[in-house]
Parts: C-alpha cells; sequence; structure tokens
C-alpha cells in the first residue's frame, strides 16, 4: 500500500530566512519536492521564472483563479501569490511529499482543502530586531517597505499559535535541524495511508 504523500507548509514573514531553509531542507531530505508558486509581483535580479516563481500578469493570475487551477492563492504586499494545485496533486497522488511556501492566508486555505494532510510550520525569526536588520540587509526594500513589512510581521507571528509546529531561525543548521524532524515524524505517522486502506476494504 503506498502512502499517501504529505504536504509541508512553511510560513513565517518576509526576510525571515524561509527562502534559504527550504533550499537546505531540499538538498537535505529525500522524496521532498518545492511548489514554484505563481505571482503578479515583479521580478528581482536574483530571481528565474520557473525556479523561484512563475512570474504572471494579473490577467493571467486571475484566469487562473477563475479557472479553480489554485489550491490557495492570496494578495499580500500589493501582489497576488497562488499555488497551482494540478501539479501538487501529482506528486502527492506518487507518495511523495511537497513543501511549500506560504503566507498565513495561504496556510490557512491548505488546511482547509487538504486537512491533517498537510502540516503547518511557523519559521519565526529570533526577535523583530533580527529581522528588521535582515529585510535592511537585503537592500531590495525601501525604508516604508521595511516599516509595512516589519508591521506585517507582527501580526503574522500572532497567528503562529494555530500552526502545528514553531521552529525559531536563529541558526541555518539548527532550523533545517527542527524541520528535517518535523518531515521524519509527519512521514512515520500512521495516518497517512488510512484512507487509501479504507479504500480497499
Amino acid at each position: 500500500m503506498r502512502r499517501r504523500g504529505k504536504l509541508f507548509v512553511i510560513s513565517g514573514p518576509s526576510g525571515g530566512g524561509k527562502t534559504t531553509v527550504i533550499r537546505e531542507l531540499l538538498r537535505r531530505v529525500p522524496r521532498l519536492h518545492r511548489s514554484v508558486s505563481v505571482t503578479t509581483r515583479p521580478r528581482r535580479a536574483s530571481e528565474r521564472h520557473g525556479a523561484h516563481y512563475q512570474f504572471v500578469s494579473k490577467e493571467q493570475f486571475t484566469r487562473l483563479r477563475r479557472q479553480g487551477a489554485l489550491a490557495e492563492w492570496a494578495r499580500v504586499h500589493r501582489a497576488y501569490y497562488g499555488t497551482p494545485e494540478t501539479p501538487v496533486r501529482r506528486v502527492l497522488a506518487l507518495g511523495e511529499d511537497v513543501i511549500l511556501s506560504l503566507d498565513v492566508q495561504g496556510a490557512r486555505q491548505i488546511r482547509r482543502r487538504f486537512g491533517r494532510q498537510a502540516a503547518l510550520i511557523f519559521l519565526r525569526p529570533p526577535s523583530f530586531d533580527h529581522l528588521r536588520q535582515r529585510l535592511l540587509k537585503r537592500r531590495t526594500e525601501t525604508p516604508e517597505a521595511v516599516r509595512q513589512r516589519l508591521h506585517a510581521a507582527e501580526r503574522e507571528v500572532a497567528c503562529a499559535a494555530w500552526y502545528d509546529y514553531v521552529v525559531i531561525n536563529h541558526r541555518l543548521r539548527a532550523a533545517v535541524d527542527h524541520l528535517k524532524a518535523i518531515v521524519t515524524a509527519e512521514r512515520l505517522k500512521t495516518d497517512s495511508g488510512r484512507e487509501d486502506a479504507k479504500r480497499t476494504h
């Protein structure tokens, strides 16, 4: 009996290190695949279309949403983000796992859509001062944009209580170790294949 794939949703404030942590986790954990989101925000110089995001127009995004092609979507910092559902379902059907980097709105939608097949993980910065320094160091935001992101971070951190796990991202190696342990624990749970087992009886 093939196990059902698991969805791992990682949320956290902008500038909190989600991209770096996920990249390292993918390097260390087999059978774990990153879902590439679609977004209407402008592409940064360091980003590649199809690797970091699929960059689309607002019209294209609206069409995907109306077609029901997105497992979740949200408007964040004046741009739209969404997760194409078909690629995710395809990987899960093979018994492999998918990791998503989503804001709290998206995480709620995934929980409603996938139930306990999704494990929600909040990646929290060690402090707001630490987060401020990370945002300033990126040099991709105006001072006003940094203030807006810090304000949003306060609201997001308040939502961490309803996540399944909270990981403090103070040191990269320790954060990745904790996430790897979460993936292992979720894969060992006996409920992963329970629905498939019911269908065979």
